[in-house]
C-alpha cells in the first residue's frame, strides 16, 4: 500500500514541479540550424529550463543549466510526425528516461559540451549505454527532495549543495538527468569532474626536474550536475553560431532599430 502511495505522490509532485514559471522564458542563444549543424553523438546539451523544479536546481547547483541530455544521432524506430528523428536521451521528471529530437530545445537556452579527444570505439558504447536505458523510471525519491527546496527555508550552505542534489533511492533502475549521463560516461571510463590527488613528485632521469603526478578518483554518479559538465576540464564548450562561421560583417542589422 506505501508503494503505490509514494508513486502516486510522486506522479502528483512531478506534475506541480513540471509547471512552468511565468515570466521566466530564458532567451534563445542559438538558432536551430546551427545547432543542428553543430551537435554530435556523444556530446551533452545542456539546457536553462525555466519550471519550478529547474529552479530547485539552479539554486542547488548555483548554475544556469538545470537539465542535461546525451545526444546519441538518430534512433531507429522513433521519429515525429513530421519525420524528425530522435536523437536525444533524457531523464524527464515523471517520465523516466525518453527520447526527444532537437527540436525539443530548439527555441532553449542550450550550451553543447563535447568530450574531447573520445574514440569512436568509446562513443559507440556511451551511446549504446544510454539507448539501453530508455524506459527506465525517475527516481521518484529525487522528486520529493526537490520539491523542499522551493519552500521557504533558510540558504543551504554551498558544501552540502551537491550531497543534496544527490538524495534518492539509489536504484540502479531510477535515475534523473545529470546521474544518467555520468553513468554513461563511467561506462567508458572517461572524466567529467573527478577528485583529483597529486602524488609525491617523481624525478625524471633526463634532466632531473621533479614532475607532480595526478591520480583521479571517479565521484559517484548520483553527485553529478547539470553544471559539471560546462565547468569539466575534459569537455569543449562548442557554440553553434562560432562552429558554422561567424562573420559580423555579414550580420544584417534593422535599419528601424534604435541605437543601444
Amino acid at each position: 500500500m506505501l508503494i503505490p502511495l509514494r508513486a502516486a505522490l510522486g506522479r502528483r509532485l512531478a506534475a506541480f514541479l513540471n509547471q512552468n514559471v511565468a515570466g521566466s522564458e530564458p532567451c534563445t542563444t542559438n538558432s536551430a540550424i546551427a545547432l543542428k549543424r553543430a551537435i554530435q553523438p556523444g556530446d551533452v546539451l545542456l539546457v536553462e529550463g525555466h519550471t519550478r523544479v529547474s529552479a530547485a536546481i539552479r539554486y542547488l547547483t548555483q548554475s544556469t543549466w538545470s537539465h542535461a541530455a546525451l545526444h546519441v544521432g538518430a534512433i531507429p524506430g522513433l521519429r515525429e510526425t513530421d519525420g524528425e528523428p530522435h536523437v536525444l536521451v533524457e531523464a524527464i521528471l515523471g517520465r523516466g528516461v525518453v527520447t526527444a529530437p532537437l527540436s525539443a530545445y530548439a527555441t532553449k537556452h542550450c550550451r553543447i559540451c563535447r568530450p574531447v579527444a573520445l574514440s569512436a570505439a568509446d562513443r559507440a558504447a556511451l551511446v549504446a549505454f544510454a539507448v539501453a536505458r530508455i524506459g527506465t523510471g525517475y527516481d521518484v525519491r529525487n522528486v520529493v527532495d526537490l520539491a523542499r527546496y522551493l519552500l521557504p527555508m533558510p540558504p543551504v550552505p554551498i558544501r552540502f549543495r551537491r550531497r543534496m542534489i544527490a538524495l534518492g533511492s539509489g536504484s540502479p533502475t531510477q535515475t534523473i538527468c545529470s546521474t544518467l549521463i555520468a553513468q554513461a560516461f563511467e561506462a567508458v571510463r572517461y572524466p567529467i569532474l573527478p577528485d583529483i590527488q597529486e602524488l609525491p613528485a617523481e624525478e625524471d632521469e633526463s634532466d632531473r626536474a621533479e614532475f607532480a603526478r595526478e591520480v583521479l578518483s571517479i565521484r559517484h554518479h548520483s553527485l553529478y550536475t547539470p553544471r559539471d559538465f560546462d565547468i569539466s576540464p575534459y569537455f569543449q564548450v562548442v557554440k553553434p553560431t562560432i562552429e558554422a562561421g561567424f562573420d559580423y560583417h555579414a550580420v544584417t542589422w534593422r535599419v528601424d532599430a534604435p541605437a543601444a
